[in-house]
């Protein structure tokens, strides 16, 4: 196979974008986000900051580089780039297998033992939802007295606007298909009338759930409690190594000893010194101190 011929400047989406310019651009993107940009991606950023640039009547990638570092004080604007160039392929139950062990690892067994009636549960970056609430349909299903347990679950995104749309719970019926039919009959409401054909997350589910935008680039995050289940799935690839390394390293500080953390298929802890102990396919248990991983 040949050379991958890269798109003229002039032609990438009707967005100007020269070697260096998306260079500094991708730098400025990772500086921020974490979010590793290589050449090959520079038409798809180009097309997704189509509009934006649009917006201002700018035509090359550098005026709105430019616009987002001297004229955007209050970061606006940069929560809209943020916004269009996250990538939000989620469902219901996506990797079923996750959710079974969750199940059988975590709930069952916390129902088992005499410990305090306490779940605390982190999806970091949980797109419009529909993981948070899946998880949430799990717990609740594993827990016969639910009610006499103290249950939250934390769901972050940088995306504000998936984040709003997570919150309202609101979903396509087909959407809920991978949802098992008696979770789907017990957590959602029908939609009638002019919201025929929609589907509601219903108040048992939703009111675990909180969500809150968290950057996982940042250096610090505003979270003050451990948790016994991280998943944070299909997030890391978009990260260099160096920054995979230290989000999973972070993330296994919030984890109680013996919590679990839920990676994506494609994701691996390969090389990592983390602490941490395969329990299933891209599950992981933290090991309590002074045990052996």
């Amino acid at each position: 196979m040949g050379p991958i011929a890269i798109p003229e400047p002039s032609a990438v989406a009707d967005v100007i974008a020269t070697d260096r310019e998306f260079r500094e651009f991708a730098t400025f993107v990772h500086r921020q986000t974490g979010i590793a940009l290589n050449e090959t991606k520079r038409p798809l950023v180009c097309a997704r900051l189509r509009k934006r640039l649009r917006y201002y009547g700018y035509v090359r990638l550098r005026q709105y580089h430019n616009h987002l570092t001297e004229r955007d004080p209050e970061g606006d604007e940069l929560v809209r780039m943020v916004n269009a160039l996250t990538t939000n392929k989620t469902d219901f139950f996506r990797e079923a297998h996750h959710f079974t062990l969750l199940r059988t690892e975590l709930v069952a067994r916390r129902t088992a033992g005499d410990g305090p009636r306490r779940l605390r549960v982190w999806s970091a970056g949980c797109s419009s939802g529909e993981e948070a609430y899946s998880i949430a349909f799990t717990v609740l299903a594993g827990l016969p007295d639910a009610a006499d347990w103290d249950v939250r679950i934390l769901a972050s995104d940088i995306d504000t606007e998936m984040l709003a749309r997570a919150e309202r719970g609101v979903y396509p019926a087909d959407r809920a298909a991978s949802v098992p039919a008696t979770l789907r009959e017990r957590f959602f409401r029908r939609g009638r009338g002019a919201s025929a054909g929609l589907v509601r997350v219903g108040p048992e589910a939703a009111r675990l759930v909180t969500f809150r935008r968290i950057n996982l680039r940042d250096e610090s995050w505003p979270i003050r409690i451990a948790f016994d289940a991280i998943f944070c799935r299909n997030v890391l690839i978009y990260f260099d190594r160096a920054l995979q390394q230290d989000v999973v390293g972070r993330l296994v500080d919030y984890l109680q000893p013996g919590g679990c953390l839920f990676l994506g298929h494609s994701e691996s802890l390969l090389g990592m010194g983390t602490g941490l102990r395969p329990v299933g396919k891209t599950v992981y248990r933290k090991v309590p101190h002074g045990a052996r991983a």
